[in-house]
């Protein structure tokens, strides 16, 4: 068999980001600030809807969801990007990178699925109004969200048994902040054809076919609204659907802008500079994007902070 007698790596190197020496301890204190932000928004949009009962709602539901996933995105590779910035020896053992791995394919899967079923949720509720409780009953609800896990389980398993298979030898330094599979496909030395392959496969169905899912719920969306045109109509149609329209615009903009668009001679830095854009700043502005263009969830916040008040007093 190939690989036999060659040595195995127990360790990788992460490279980490471009940044001077010099400039290191300010960029420490900018991704600490912008973590502990995601922390902070994700979680309290959770509990606002944990402890608002107006918001016990399918689009909630999904929201609280999709929080969670964004929380926990972040979670797996900026800690270790905080770890690797202050020590003298960036390192990762070989089934941390895989763990990592496994987490950061599960977390991005799964946003990507909720995403799909908000946008369902949202065609729903303005194109057949009359009826939304009837179909996004809690069962389909459910179903729906244990459905996205379920996908996303199977899809970061796929990817990570397949990466588990290769033999990794004297190259152990990953260009990259965290373990990304196509930088950890880059330094094997065994076949990975058939890793390129399911990618490629994997890649179509839970990314461009979700993204295509997404385009024709909102082309329905824009021609149930034009077909009685109001301004009210319009409004209310913007408000449901503008913060989703927003966070899918950020999240596979980011995603679009790094797999799709050409590699040119610095795509390194090109890559993990995207990288850092959907795993960093697009976790910690979704839940600015809900707050502020929500009224249902400023008005919970209110109504918690409200509630609260005289508690405190007493």
């Amino acid at each position: 068999m190939p690989g036999k007698n060659q040595t195995i790596i127990s360790e990788f190197i992460l490279l980490g980001l471009p940044i001077d020496p010099e400039q290191q301890n300010l960029f420490y204190a900018l991704f600490l600030a912008m973590y502990l932000t995601t922390v902070l928004g994700n979680l309290t949009i959770i509990m606002l809807i944990r402890l608002d009962s107006h918001l016990h709602t399918p689009m909630y539901l999904f929201l609280s969801n999709l929080s969670f996933s964004d929380l926990c995105f972040s979670s797996v590779t900026v800690p270790k990007l905080l770890q690797n910035m202050q020590s003298q020896v960036p390192s990762i053992p070989y089934a941390g990178c895989l763990t990592q791995m496994y987490f950061f394919l599960f977390f991005g899967g799964l946003e990507n699925f909720l995403l799909v079923v908000m946008a369902y949720d949202r065609f729903v509720a303005i194109c057949f109004p009359l009826h939304y409780t009837t179909i996004m009953n809690p069962q389909r609800c459910l179903s729906l969200v244990a459905l996205s896990w379920v996908l996303s389980t199977f899809q970061a398993m796929l990817h990570t048994l397949l990466m588990a298979r290769l033999c990794f030898c004297a190259d152990n330094v990953i260009l990259h902040f965290f373990c990304d599979m196509s930088a950890l496909l880059k330094l094997a030395c065994s076949d990975t054809q058939v890793n390129e392959l399911v990618i490629f496969v994997m890649g179509g169905l839970i990314l461009v076919i979700p993204f295509l899912l997404i385009i024709v719920s909102y082309v329905r969306i824009v021609s149930s609204i034009l077909k009685v045109p109001s301004i009210r109509g319009i409004c209310k149609a913007f408000s449901t659907c503008g913060s989703h329209l927003s966070v899918v615009s950020l999240f596979y903009g980011t995603i679009i802008g790094l797999y799709l668009c050409p590699s040119s001679d610095n795509s390194t830095i090109k890559e993990t500079v995207m990288a850092v854009m959907y795993t960093v700043v697009t976790p910690m502005l979704n839940p600015f994007i809900y707050s502020l263009r929500n009224r249902h969830m400023k008005g919970a916040l209110e109504r918690v902070f409200c509630k609260r008040k005289p508690l405190s007093f007493l």
